[in-house]
């Protein structure tokens, strides 16, 4: 079978795997290094139980499944990118809107990577869209979940590096004012902080 069937063969899967090469918290002494790909994917499972949570608990009517994907893509920028620390990011606003015309040229590139058939299906992964704006808040509060648990099991691990940006994430997780996070932190975030015996 020829592989090629006369189309240019797309390298947009092959990008986004390398998403696993991308280490987080560079600016940090980690007690174990999490890279993008670990993120990215608990932050979709998070995003996830999120719009289950909305639905279920606050009589929302979510599209679980494509917060999921999105919180799996949220971050994907980073593989053209890097990781930029979250204090140069938001330095000042002139940083902060500098970045994130830099992202939209990262998503525009990767997006282009994709056959033409395809492309069409991603772009709302990408770029968000006015009627889902609730998904990717979520998304976002997914996003610091996960940045808050990191904190929580370097702590666990002993080490107090992590002390000032859990303290951080968790002030900027309180302003955002969801009740799903409230029901995430009381149902769920406990279980971050016990050993594997206790888990069971």
């Amino acid at each position: 079978m020829n592989e090629l069937n006369n189309e240019k063969n797309s390298t947009f899967y092959a990008m986004i795997s390398r998403m696993k090469y991308i280490n987080r918290w560079a600016l940090m002494r980690n007690s174990y290094p999490e890279n993008l790909s670990e993120h990215s994917l608990e932050v979709g499972m998070i995003a996830h139980a999120l719009a289950l949570i909305s639905n279920k608990r606050f009589g929302n009517n979510l599209n679980a499944e494509r917060a999921a994907v999105i919180g799996m893509y949220h971050d994907s920028t980073e593989i053209i990118t890097g990781d930029m620390p979250t204090p140069i990011k938001y330095y000042n606003k002139d940083t902060k809107d500098a970045y994130k015309n830099v992202e939209r040229q990262a998503a525009e590139e990767l997006l282009s990577l994709l056959p033409e058939y395809l492309r069409e299906e991603y772009v709302s992964i990408f770029f968000r869209e006015e009627d889902e704006e609730y998904i990717w808040k979520l998304v976002k509060a997914a996003d610091r979940l996960s940045a808050y648990i990191k904190c929580v099991e370097e702590e666990k691990a002993g080490n107090k590096e992590f002390g000032s940006a859990k303290a951080a994430v968790y002030e900027k997780l309180t302003q955002m004012d969801l009740p799903e996070v409230r029901v995430f932190f009381q149902e769920f975030m406990e279980g971050y902080k016990k050993t594997l015996d206790e888990l069971r």
